[in-house]
C-alpha cells in the first residue's frame, strides 16, 4: 500500500499558552522582572524555548479570581541545572499593550514596598 505525502504550507508558529498561579507575594518577588522595560514574570517550564519566542500567559495573583492574559517574548532562559539551585524555566517581557501595562500595574501594586527589597529572585 502505497501513502500519499503532503506537505503543509510553511506558516508561522503559533505561540504557546502558559499557565501561571502566584499565591504570595514573596513568589511574586521571585518571579517579578521590573527591570525590563516593560515589566516581565519568570515562569518555571521545563519546555524548551528559544530567546525571541513569543508566548502568550494566563496569569492568577494571589486570591484575584481573574486571569491576566497577557502575550509576551522571551528574554531569559534558566537551563536545567543552572548554578545556585535556581529554577528551570523562561523570563518574559510583557508586551507593551494594555494588558502588559495592567499586569505590571497590578504586579507593582501587590508589591508596594516589596520591590526595593535586595531578596534574591528567580533571575537576579
Amino acid at each position: 500500500m502505497t501513502e500519499a505525502v503532503h506537505s503543509k504550507p510553511a506558516s508561522a508558529p503559533r505561540p504557546s499558552v502558559l499557565s501561571l498561579n502566584i499565591n504570595s507575594k514573596s513568589a511574586l518577588y521571585a518571579a517579578f522582572m521590573p527591570l525590563l522595560r516593560n515589566g516581565g514574570i519568570f515562569i518555571p517550564t521545563t519546555r524548551a524555548y528559544a530567546l525571541g519566542d513569543e508566548v502568550f500567559m494566563l496569569l492568577s495573583l494571589m486570591d484575584d479570581p481573574a486571569k491576566l492574559p497577557i502575550a509576551g517574548t522571551v528574554v531569559w532562559i534558566t537551563p536545567a541545572g543552572a548554578q545556585n539551585s535556581k529554577a528551570q524555566g523562561i523570563g518574559v517581557h510583557f508586551k507593551n499593550d494594555e494588558s502588559g501595562i495592567e499586569a505590571r500595574r497590578k504586579i507593582e501594586g501587590l508589591l508596594g514596598g516589596v520591590m526595593q527589597s535586595t531578596r534574591p529572585t528567580h533571575t537576579m
